[in-house]
């Protein structure tokens, strides 16, 4: 595995895991986005709790949006029913199939872009007013280039909201109940770490220490404006309340 290929395999990876019932890649139902359009509606960047009303601008109405790595028909539609102007970006051919058949269903217009978020994102600068991205950055091995390029092409009081894995997921065992290896996780400098493993089941992952996740988008020319934690939602770190990810807002400067 290489620094070249990592990223096409794990498109891969999430195609089969959308094709096996994934519950990332299920597209939300009619009935979910009508209750949407009526204000009825939550979104998940983390695993189980929904991200606060106010992260959101007051009127939705209008805003361009950006889905990064957001593929799957859960995120995107909710900001169409909201009245967003939707973008969405993944590298998976599955989970852009799962946006586009939720907005054809639905009758709203959406841009879709295949794209790999290690590049140079194909957007214009100050293009979008918000950036959403469910838990993705542990598919890269490198996220402060992602955090720039999140800068360039967000406009001046522009948002970005992302979930964020803290890394514990990666230093347990099977069961969640030792320390079986240190960090940082990163197949590609230490493929040992995929001996015996099935790509195909567990992708090829990266952990990501506060400062590239947290730092690192302060120094790309963002600011913090609030952040929560959230568990896995199931397993034994889950039932310990052991936080194992992050999610957190940010602006940019200039507004």
């Amino acid at each position: 595995m290489t620094e070249n290929s990592y990223t096409a395999t794990n498109a891969k990876v999430i195609d089969h895991w959308v094709k096996t019932g994934w519950q990332w890649g299920q597209p939300i139902s009619h009935e979910t986005y009508q209750r949407a359009q009526a204000g009825g509606w939550k979104m998940l960047l983390t695993p189980t709790k929904p991200v606060p009303r106010n992260w959101f601008f007051p009127d939705m109405a209008g805003r361009q949006v950006l889905g990064l790595a957001s593929g799957g028909g859960q995120q995107m539609p909710l900001f169409a029913a909201m009245g967003a102007v939707g973008t969405v970006f993944d590298l998976s051919s599955a989970q852009l199939a799962g946006d586009r058949e939720v907005a054809a269903r639905e009758q709203y217009p959406l841009t879709v872009v295949q794209g790999d978020m290690t590049q140079p994102l194909p957007f214009a600068d100050a293009s979008f007013d918000l950036i959403c991205q469910p838990v993705a950055n542990c598919y890269i091995q490198d996220v402060l280039p992602l955090w720039r390029e999140c800068a360039r092409i967000l406009k001046p009081g522009g948002r970005l909201m992302v979930g964020l894995d803290n890394g514990l997921n990666y230093i347990v065992d099977e069961a969640e109940e030792k320390i079986a290896r240190g960090l940082p996780f990163d197949p590609i400098k230490d493929p040992e770490l995929l001996a015996g493993k099935d790509v195909m089941e567990d992708g090829i992952q990266f952990s990501h220490t506060l400062e590239t996740q947290l730092r690192g988008q302060l120094q790309a020319g963002l600011q913090f404006v609030d952040m929560y934690e959230d568990t896995n939602g199931d397993g034994r770190l889950d039932a310990l309340g052991i936080p194992s990810f992050w999610a957190t807002l940010a602006e940019k400067k200039g507004a």
